[in-house]
């Protein structure tokens, strides 16, 4: 349907697993929308929905209802630049530069300050370039040199965080400190700390009150945020964290503060000072911001895979002109350009080398160790490594077209997606704080009704049930972990689309291989001269046949002038020609009467070849193509060609065997070679005479066998079938792969990306597993506890700081836990 639109958007605001569950499901629930996934760790919500049914515009404001707001990217392709001006001697010179850049075409706004020698300049990317700017303002006989432009929405949600960081930071500094003084003052008579007469609470209960409600009430200040966050959620009947807390520290504070006043007022003030909870509401609120630190630091680790992909392009690149060399912003550059990448330099763009040639280290993006060797007509891609040539490389990508640019973009897309088993805990957690809330109400009253413990003991208990509860843990178990886990893929070379991709790949039962490209390498090479003449040289042979098949464009001959050539063997042209159709060929080389073919060309001309019999069935039955070489009439040698095993194949599949999988090889070849190429790889079940089209028919039947299956392919002629596998592992060579084409990307293009993909994906899964058992567990046990469960027995009350501390570290723990995937070897 044209009118369906597909987004990812971020949501300010979220503060736990509730806020993420309303969201969902109130977004779920409106006409049209088919999809309302919400990550609470990346703070992104996927939007799929029909616009002609429930414009973007009502979606924002159903959510803006809920307390929260959408923010859509920018769609705008205007930039923001800012510059540095130097020359300028008095206004006529500013003024001179706003009206000739104002002009250009696409520029909506400049504005120049004389004083501070700077300048912005809004412009409309498609319209006009930085360059184009800068040259205008070079042709006034200024000198501009860009400063900065506008942040994307990754780096400025980035510096977003950092900056609350820092004001988090500083509000926790003076939180903790007042909370230690409160909790010195209220509770250091019972800690052996004897506090002076003036605020001692038998001498002075006055003093001893009204100095914890001074301290307490900055605490309170500081902490505000779960007030004005939690108490309107509460108000518009969707309580989330902040509400408990919110509920919990104010109920201890208003109690306390009516018995502060009956002090005041002389109501048995030695009693009362006795029964205040100050410190309860402020050490909460301390530990509780504490916790939050430690949780929005460590979620702010989640991402620095993406950052570390970032860092790969350099600020600047140096562009060769009919001029000379200029040095500009790497912003700055334009397809078409032709850029100086030095020994050393990390190349900024994709391109295409036109000159020169080095050793290029692309290990950061397809997490292949050894350097690749490139020549003049080689492509080379942004955020690699130039490790010592000289090259001149032409711009064919830049910007956000670059292979670097779009592995960003789909590495984000999967941290901001969910996994399937993420759907229980959003379940329970949009029922968890209201839950909650009435259980730690029914609490309080059960302890006071029921005569088994006094007002103030039921408080104790009412507000430990609701400080300890913690639905972040449960919001956060999945997500953080999916984050982590791609953004390690990434740095290994293995792109994981989405979570349930990544969910799904943990149960494989059997890898299905394509054969060409997967386990081969994809171009036939040759593997065996058999010399069976003493009259002629390995060398020669070699020299002649390559010479006669220097002109064809078959993959056979292609294998036997490469080989020449990896010789260094000098080709001639032959001095006669004949191409016998299906059979071979006939050439005249340097004097020599040659025939090269198919054993049925050599029986035509009356050669004997039985000599060879048992030599050409040895070959053939390895999967390699024989040629049969006669030189002057005389059978003289045999030329094996095949498409040869990549050399890690048999020790990865024996890896895939030891982690119980059932690996399969579906090939359009002939049995024989099939088997061949099997039995040298290891594996045990081939499906061989297999059209490109019929492939996606053998992978149902293996599904139909009860089998989850993955599709291992280079996602060119086997994309049905990569579509119809349980998960589809698209591996190519390298920088060449296509990475949109299967649900797992392999750069580096061997099947040690396979395992890792699979690796990766079960050590995720017991990951979340481990995070999902300590947030349920922690809320089982913790609850029941808060609530008197142990004091019924005989046990001791939990403590409400202590409930508080509990509370906040449980998050830390599952976050903390997520970020062990950072160490992922595969």
């Amino acid at each position: 349907m044209a009118s369906m639109q597909k987004i990812q958007l971020e949501v300010k605001g979220m503060h736990c697993a509730a806020c993420s569950s309303r969201i969902e499901r109130v977004i779920g629930a409106l006409s049209g929308v088919e999809r309302a996934a919400v990550n609470l760790a990346a703070e992104t919500i996927e939007l799929v929905w029909d616009d002609e049914l429930t414009p973007y515009g009502e979606i924002a404001e159903k959510v803006a209802g809920l307390g929260f707001e959408l923010l859509r990217p920018s769609e705008s392709l205007e930039q923001a630049l800012e510059m540095d001006i130097s020359g300028m001697s008095c206004a006529s010179c500013s003024s001179r530069i706003e009206k000739v850049v104002g002009g250009l075409p696409g520029v909506s706004s400049v504005t120049v300050n004389l004083a501070t020698e700077t300048g912005t300049v809004v412009f409309d990317s498609q319209q006009t370039s930085q360059r184009v700017i800068r040259q205008a303002i070079a042709g006034l006989g200024f000198q501009a040199r860009p400063r900065s432009v506008r942040l994307d929405d990754f780096a400025r949600k980035r510096q977003e965080v950092a900056t609350r960081l820092a004001a988090m930071k500083r509000r926790l500094f003076w939180s903790l400190g007042l909370a230690g003084v409160l909790l010195t003052v209220s509770m250091g008579e019972m800690l052996g700390l004897p506090l002076p007469e003036l605020i001692a609470p038998h001498q002075n209960p006055l003093y001893f009150a009204l100095l914890q409600f001074l301290l307490v009430v900055p605490i309170m200040v500081l902490g505000r945020s779960f007030y004005l966050i939690g108490l309107p959620a509460l108000w518009r009947r969707v309580p989330n964290m902040d509400s408990l807390i919110a509920v919990g520290t104010g109920a201890a504070f208003v109690y306390s503060t009516w018995n502060l006043i009956e002090i005041m007022l002389g109501v048995d003030p030695q009693m009362k000072a006795m029964d205040l909870y100050y410190e309860s509401g402020g050490v909460l609120i301390a530990l509780v911001s504490l916790g939050k630190y430690m949780e929005t630091r460590s979620k702010s680790h989640t991402s620095d895979a993406i950052a570390k992909l970032m860092e790969l392009t350099p600020d600047h690149a140096m562009l060769l002109t009919e001029q000379g060399q200029e040095e500009i912003l790497a912003d700055e550059i334009e397809a078409g350009d032709l850029l100086l990448i030095r020994p050393g330099d990390r190349i900024p763009v994709d391109g295409l080398i036109v000159k020169g040639q080095s050793v290029i280290d692309e290990s950061m993006l397809t997490g292949e160790s050894l350097p690749v060797a490139k020549e003049e007509g080689a492509r080379v891609v942004g955020g690699t490594l130039n490790k010592n040539g000289v090259l001149h490389v032409r711009v064919e990508q830049a910007g956000g077209d670059t292979m670097l640019a779009r592995i960003v973009r789909m590495v984000q897309s999967a941290q901001g997606s969910k996994a399937p088993i993420a759907g229980m805990a959003d379940r329970i957690s949009l029922y968890f704080v209201p839950v909650v809330m009435v259980f730690a109400v029914l609490t309080g009253l059960v302890w006071y009704l029921s005569g088994a413990a006094e007002f103030s003991t039921s408080l104790r208990f009412f507000i430990a049930v609701l400080v300890i509860a913690c639905p972040c843990a449960m919001g956060l178990a999945t997500p953080t972990s999916i984050m982590v886990g791609t953004g390690r893929g990434a740095q290994l070379g293995v792109l994981i689309k989405n979570g349930e991709a990544l969910e799904k790949a943990e149960s494989i039962q059997a890898v299905v291989f394509d054969k060409t490209g997967t386990l081969t390498h994809g171009r036939p090479e040759l593997t065996d001269l058999v010399n069976l003449s003493a009259r002629y040289a390995d060398e020669d042979l070699l020299r002649w046949t390559a010479s006669a098949e220097q002109s064809s464009e078959h993959p056979l001959a292609e294998a036997l002038v490469l080989a020449a050539g990896a010789q260094g063997l000098e080709l001639v042209q032959p001095e006669q020609f004949e191409a016998h159709v299906g059979r071979g060929l006939s050439a005249r080389v340097a004097g020599a009467e040659l025939l090269l073919g198919n054993q049925r060309l050599l029986e035509e001309q009356n050669i004997m070849v039985d000599s060879a019999a048992r030599e050409a069935k040895r070959l053939s039955s390895q999967g390699k193509t024989v040629l049969y070489c006669a030189v002057n009439g005389e059978l003289t040698a045999l030329l094996a060609i095949a498409d040869q095993l990549k050399q890690e194949v048999p020790e990865a599949v024996a890896r895939m065997k030891a982690m119980g999988l059932r690996l399969i090889m579906l090939t359009g070849d002939q049995e024989a070679t099939a088997r061949a190429i099997a039995r040298e790889a290891g594996i045990d079940q081939v499906i061989a005479g297999v059209l490109p089209e019929d492939k996606a028919a053998k992978i149902i039947e293996l599904q139909s066998q009860g089998l989850r299956t993955a599709m291992v392919g280079d996602g060119i002629n086997d994309a049905p079938a990569l579509a119809q596998a349980d998960i589809g592992i698209a591996m190519g060579t390298g920088i060449d792969i296509a990475i949109e084409s299967g649900e797992v990307v392999i750069m580096k293009g061997n099947l040690d990306g396979v395992i890792t993909a699979l690796k990766l994906s079960r050590a995720v899964m017991r990951n979340i597993r481990q995070n999902l058992f300590w947030a349920f567990g922690y809320n089982v046990v913790g609850i029941p506890v808060a609530a008197g469960l142990l004091t019924l027995f005989g046990g001791p009350s939990l403590n409400p700081m202590i409930a508080g501390a509990a509370m906040a570290l449980s998050s830390v723990s599952v976050v903390s836990n997520a970020l062990r995937l950072r160490g992922f070897k595969g």
